[in-house]
């Protein structure tokens, strides 16, 4: 237990405020939060301190319970409000307090799983081992069969690595920052070694357990929900165009189920920082999303997206309209006859949709009426797809008219003309 500076003990309330506040900047795991107290007549409350939400892959909302073990940090990564040289309230849970916690907030219905982070405190390995015994009394004591994220300290033991992943359902490290000229200005304590090397154990293990899962042999499961990371977006120079080839090679390569982009917020004063002043790059964050999802569910590459003569993403359009505004020399796509790859690269067309084009043309040729009702948003498509051979009935308009109509901002030399934008151009 842990006091305050003037000396009076804090309950398990106040650690948990704090603790749960600490917790909030890393978002490898998806959340979102409120704080509405219960009501007279009303039903439930929402208490923002500590709760959060992530979605399984059949798209069920869960209910985490989000904290740090302790935000005491022997790193002084400058980036990071829970930095060792920041002077602000410092607390730690203990293993039992922190599985009494979750069984507790369990069956009040508050939550449905575990997501626990910590500080590094004394040493990787010994905070490693707190996080184990935290899960352990869960799982073998509470008989406790919830979801449980955990986060592994960079630079812990394989062996420590291993039994933290036989306990919980998704694993992570957290990347943090992009290139290791990055990490040596903003956290020299860490290195790349000790961030990759627990990254391919836990890469080499999932893929163990999933061949001897194919060849139908018992062995103990390990982090079954797979392992993700977390990318600060931001605070370093780095373009987009590097962030998103680094996620190209972690999905690759690694095999990770995630790489979250975490918009900095500029919560530390230093000579390598933005400014306090600065806003967060939160569109920066949005674009990189929308361009992993590319990356992720239709089949593009990074070399597709970016190069080096446009290493950022546009603020205007989403990525994938983007490259479609590039590449229209192989649009429009005639949905009744396309592949389905192609179908899923037409801006407004989303994988479900795409897919219920591809059953819905066996039955009859489609209309643009029908594409509506299969949820292709045709304020976007309809400028880069036929059905039955024909476009939609509407003129033909220049590609920086285009890139107006799915901006909604004309392009710069329209707005020097002395009629604006729209005067002479039809819809």
């Amino acid at each position: 237990m842990r006091s305050l500076s003037g000396g009076c003990v804090m309950d398990v309330m106040d650690r948990l405020a704090i603790l749960a506040d600490a917790a909030k900047y890393d978002v490898s795991c998806s959340s979102s939060g409120s704080n509405r107290a219960g009501k007279p007549g009303g039903l439930g409350n929402a208490y923002s301190a500590g709760i959060c939400h992530t979605w399984t892959d059949d798209g069920r909302c869960v209910s985490l319970l989000k904290l740090l073990l302790t935000n005491d940090c022997v790193y002084d990564c400058a980036y990071c409000v829970n930095r060792r040289s920041n002077d602000r309230p410092r607390a730690t849970f203990t293993p039992r307090e922190v599985a009494d916690l979750t069984v507790n907030f369990y069956r009040r219905n508050y939550i449905e799983g575990l997501f626990l982070s910590s500080g590094v405190r004394q040493s990787p390995d010994d905070t490693m081992l707190d996080l184990i015994r935290s899960v352990y009394i869960l799982r073998d004591e509470y008989r406790f069969n919830g979801y449980i994220h955990a986060k592994t300290i960079p630079g812990s033991s394989p062996e420590l690595i291993e039994r933290l992943g036989r306990l919980v359902d998704r694993i992570s490290v957290n990347i943090e920052l992009p290139t290791e000229q990055s990490l040596s200005l903003l956290a020299p304590q860490k290195t790349k070694q000790s961030i990759f090397t627990p990254m391919r154990f836990i890469s080499g293990r999932i893929e163990e357990r999933a061949q001897e899962k194919r060849l139908a042999l018992r062995a103990p499961r390990f982090a079954p929900a797979g392992q993700t990371t977390q990318l600060i977006v931001g605070a370093t120079p780095e373009t987009d165009r590097s962030i998103l080839r680094l996620s190209e090679g972690l999905y690759g390569r690694l095999g990770l189920k995630r790489v979250y982009y975490s918009a900095y917020l500029p919560v530390n004063e230093g000579r390598n920082l933005p400014s306090l002043m600065t806003a967060p790059p939160l569109l920066r964050e949005h674009r990189l999303y929308q361009a992993d999802w590319l990356l992720r569910f239709y089949g593009f590459n990074v070399a597709e997206i970016l190069d080096e003569r446009e290493p950022s993403l546009d603020e205007e359009l989403d990525p994938k309209t983007a490259w479609a505004l590039r590449n229209m020399h192989i649009f429009p796509v005639n949905v009744n006859r396309a592949d389905y790859e192609q179908i899923l690269r037409i801006p407004g067309i989303g994988v479900k949709s795409a897919r219920r084009i591809v059953v819905a043309r066996r039955a009859r040729r489609l209309r643009h009426e029908d594409l509506k009702r299969l949820g292709v948003v045709m304020k976007r498509a309809a400028h880069f797809l036929t059905c039955e051979g024909r476009m939609e009935r509407r003129p033909s308009v220049s590609l920086g008219r285009l890139r107006f109509l799915l901006s909604g901002k004309p392009p710069v030399q329209q707005l020097l003309l002395p009629f604006g934008p729209l005067e002479g151009e039809g819809l």
